[in-house]
């Protein structure tokens, strides 16, 4: 499946059908993050049960603390 996360085309393996599963297959499902498809914002509840599409386009912010 292409979709296009953070402004890059990216080719996920057909069996990561969800948000919660991109966010595992990309080591980040752990950190404190903001995820946004199609330009509406998920709330963390929902990425267990929002499915993706080909073409969909996400954008994810991690935040970094410091000083």
């Amino acid at each position: 499946m292409l979709l296009k996360i953070n402004g890059q085309n990216v080719m996920i393996p057909e069996h990561i059908r969800t948000v919660e599963q991109l966010l595992e297959h990309l080591n980040i499902a752990h950190k404190l993050l903001v995820v946004e498809r199609n330009k509406s914002i998920l709330s963390k509840n929902s990425y267990l049960e929002t499915v993706l599409f080909d073409g969909d386009q996400i954008e994810i912010v991690t935040f970094v603390g410091g000083g």
